[in-house]
């Protein structure tokens, strides 16, 4: 079996791609919000 250090694994990678995550989905969110509200306003 692998000698395994509890918090020697290097998560930077995984870092990255998670932040790059949130940053899509929160402008996704707000893009999305923007359609809704325009909607609306247009809406008969």
């Amino acid at each position: 079996m692998a000698d395994h250090e509890h918090g020697s694994m290097d998560s930077s990678t995984q870092e990255k791609t998670f932040d790059g995550f949130m940053t899509w989905v929160t402008r996704t969110t707000i893009v999305i919000l923007v359609i809704l509200v325009l909607m609306a306003m247009f809406a008969r």
